[in-house]
């Protein structure tokens, strides 16, 4: 039986994958969404993807009105880079993918964390870790170890599960991690952070291959998101308000508020593009604000004539 269109369309959408996990260094979760994505494409139009023109990828938006913007966005830039291929490929002459546009929405602020909630949490886990201690159990070590490295040093989650033991050593004051597409890039560790990692260290064995192993591989993303959840329960937050990502969110936050750069931030959060690191601006907008009222040159000088030209009139 000859392959029909939609075993057509697998067929394209596996050596698109291929491409971009081989030349373009995509990371497996990219790769992930990108076929989520495309398939899903694949189905709406009946397994005629790869065959489709302007007026039938046009029809696509309406099966995505319960998305989020964001999340149309992204599937629209894996459409386009998927016939990008094809032509290139010349599996298509042209590329209908100009047909969708993009949603025009406002960037979400990020969720972060006041530092006295932080601060509730980090106090629930020590207090754990300790007394674990005493009953010869690391859970809840491993668990402060990891929620350190989230808050002090931004790592992504998925970094941080996957750290490999070798990536530490007990005399370095930076990480290096392996970001998105294979990036590498250094974090600074805290004296705490070095610490906990230090009795971290000790309970695993040497040939262990993951700095957070679990079973036969590490810890998982998932497995992560509910410890810290019931964490945050236990330390009378509300659960719904922290993830892995907001202790990310809230190292950038508290950072920036400290007086750190944006480059710097940008640097050590791994991000690409430095608009991505400028979302965390709102965060301490009064600061700016009174940085520029007090410090910049011109601000005394023009609020003192203004006041003399007011007293004289």
């Amino acid at each position: 039986m000859p392959d029909g269109p939609q075993n057509t369309d697998d067929q394209h959408i596996a050596a698109f994958l291929a491409m971009m996990a081989v030349e373009k260094g995509a990371a497996s979760n990219s790769l992930v969404a990108y076929e989520r994505d495309l398939q899903q494409a694949s189905d709406y139009l009946r397994g005629r993807l790869a065959q489709a023109d302007a007026a039938a990828l046009q029809a696509l938006p309406q099966h995505w009105k319960e998305f989020a913007p964001s999340t149309v966005s992204r599937k629209i830039s894996a459409l386009r880079q998927f016939f990008r291929f094809l032509v290139d490929e010349k599996i298509c002459r042209t590329d209908p993918s100009a047909a969708l546009e993009r949603p025009k929405a406002r960037r979400a602020l990020p969720k972060t964390l006041d530092v006295d909630a932080v601060e509730r949490l980090f106090a629930l886990l020590e207090a754990e870790a300790v007394a674990q201690a005493e009953t010869g159990s690391t859970a809840a070590l491993r668990l402060l170890v990891m929620v350190e490295l989230l808050y002090g040093s931004g790592l992504r989650v998925s970094e941080l599960v996957a750290l490999p033991l070798r990536a530490y050593a007990p005399d370095q004051r930076m990480l290096l991690i392996t970001g998105k597409g294979g990036t590498q890039r250094m974090v600074p560790l805290s004296h705490r952070a070095r610490a906990v990692l230090a009795q971290w260290r000790m309970t695993l064995a040497d040939d262990t291959q993951w700095l957070f192993p679990s079973r036969k591989s590490h810890i998982s993303r998932v497995r992560l998101f509910q410890m810290l959840k019931a964490a945050a329960e236990r330390a009378g937050l509300d659960p719904a308000t922290i993830s892995p990502h907001v202790l990310r969110h809230a190292f950038a936050t508290h950072l920036l508020q400290g007086g750190a750069d944006l480059r710097t931030l940008q640097a050590m959060l791994g991000h690409a593009d430095i608009s991505t690191t400028q979302i965390y601006t709102h965060v301490d907008a009064e600061r700016l604000v009174a940085l520029v009222n007090e410090r910049h040159p011109l601000a005394h000088n023009i609020g003192s004539k203004i006041d003399a030209d007011t007293a004289s009139g």
